[in-house]
């Protein structure tokens, strides 16, 4: 059951950053990518849906860091693809994987 599951909403895992502003990369995000978002809240960081693929950003508790999640709807390639855009954006802003 867990890898139907696992196949039908394939999944980054949190993907720790370094940053040396949070809030302001999560702007960053949200001015890219909220324009063409189906749905925005800001229950726990920023969580942005779309058709295909959804992410969420939030900023860490007790340490320096930003950390993200990724999701398809069974689209591992566009995981892939969405992930490494996302990673992009925040390491061109000054984000260190962690």
């Amino acid at each position: 059951m867990v890898a139907e599951r696992m196949a039908a909403y394939p999944c980054s895992g949190e993907i720790n950053y370094h940053v040396p502003d949070a809030s302001l990369l999560m702007h960053k995000l949200r001015d890219h990518y909220a324009p063409k978002a189906l749905h925005e809240d800001h229950l726990d960081g920023l969580n942005l849906e779309f058709a295909d693929w959804r992410f969420n950003v939030r900023m860490s508790n007790t340490e320096p860091l930003l950390r993200l999640n990724v999701e398809t709807r069974g689209n591992a390639a566009l995981l892939e693809d969405t992930t490494a855009a996302l990673c992009h954006l925040l390491e061109q802003n000054g984000a260190t994987p962690a």
